[in-house]
């Protein structure tokens, strides 16, 4: 059964799953015991359909479309005995973990724009420093002076500079994410202005041989920091994908279904810019050796592996069925 198939064989199981689904969300809960029945064969037959669509058409937005739909109708079915907390612990241990697994290749394609505008960051300044005051924007390029990494720590105001940090941050995986709607244009040109302002400096310090000063400055909080803005942008191709390419469904819908992932990855980001705010307000400008600092950025990745790992693992929120009419 080709997919053009399955979809005409279970529209209109579908489409009477919705209808339910909108009269109860509507609160209309006092329903006879025949169409809950119903509805709950209908649940069971549309959550076998899922099992098909994943099987076979796994990347097709048919199996989304019906993944939704069980979600909603497993929603009513269950009744999840956990406090707002345990909701929260959830989204971050399974749910956002689940999505960076589910939409990986849009992170990858952000990663490999930032570093293809690394790339070229690098080999425009490796060669002549003076080329940094045409590629890096002036604000930037008049305060970079590689004989002065590091000074004037004893002047900074840490906890300042952490919340600042953050809120810049932030701000960026805002506008990488929410460019989605351009159809993912200005999310590419962020992913790559980014990374050549990265590889400038990279040039720029590797020129008078201070490669291994510059990234000790850079990797305490650049592993979480970049990963974060990697998964942020990843979270804007994938809008701006569905919605250059919405296939069988309209602009709309894939706006409404895939919008709101990718507000789910971009939320799941938060906490990452927060501990790297933390680290580059108070341990990056601490007098602490490089080598300590090249420490505290392994301990970071070994703790974002194991994060992402574990979380594909953890059991699944056990749940209890309750009367639909209750």
């Amino acid at each position: 059964m080709d997919i053009k198939q399955f979809i005409k064989l279970h529209r209109e199981e579908w489409k009477q799953l919705e209808q339910y689904i909108s009269q109860l969300n509507k609160g209309r809960k006092h329903l006879s015991s025949e169409t809950i029945s119903e509805f709950d064969r209908l649940y069971q037959k549309v959550a076998q359909h899922l099992s098909y669509s994943q099987t076979y058409f796994p990347n097709e937005d048919v199996t989304y479309y019906i993944n939704d739909l069980v979600a909603k109708s497993h929603n009513l079915l269950y009744k999840d005995q956990i406090t707002s907390g345990k909701q929260i612990r959830d989204f971050f241990t399974r749910k956002f973990v689940g999505l960076l697994y589910e939409q990986w290749k849009f992170i990858v394609v952000a990663m490999l724009l930032f570093f293809a505008g690394g790339l070229a960051g690098f080999l425009a300044i490796v060669d002549d420093p003076l080329h940094i005051y045409s590629v890096l924007p002036a604000d930037v390029s008049q305060n970079v002076d590689p004989e002065r990494l590091g000074e004037g720590h004893d002047a900074i105001d840490s906890s300042l500079v952490s919340a600042e940090i953050m809120t810049n941050n932030i701000q960026v995986a805002i506008l990488a994410f929410a460019s989605g709607i351009t159809f993912g244009i200005l999310t590419i040109y962020l992913m790559v202005f980014n990374g050549l302002l990265v590889g400038a400096l990279a040039g720029l310090f590797w020129h008078y041989n201070m490669t291994y000063e510059f990234w000790a400055y850079i990797v305490p909080h650049g592993m979480i920091e970049l990963t974060a803005i990697f998964i942020a942008g990843g979270a804007g191709l994938l809008m701006g994908y569905k919605l250059f390419a919405p296939g069988k469904y309209s602009r709309a819908y894939q706006l409404k279904y895939h919008g709101k992932r990718a507000v789910q990855l971009f939320l799941g980001t938060v906490p990452l810019f927060v501990i790297a705010g933390i680290i580059e307000g108070f341990i990056t400008p601490a007098s602490i050796s490089l080598e300590a600092k090249y420490a505290v950025a392994g301990i970071t990745v070994i703790g974002m592996v194991s994060y992402i790992a574990l979380g594909k693992w953890l059991p699944k929120q056990k749940q209890t069925k309750v009367s639909l009419d209750s």
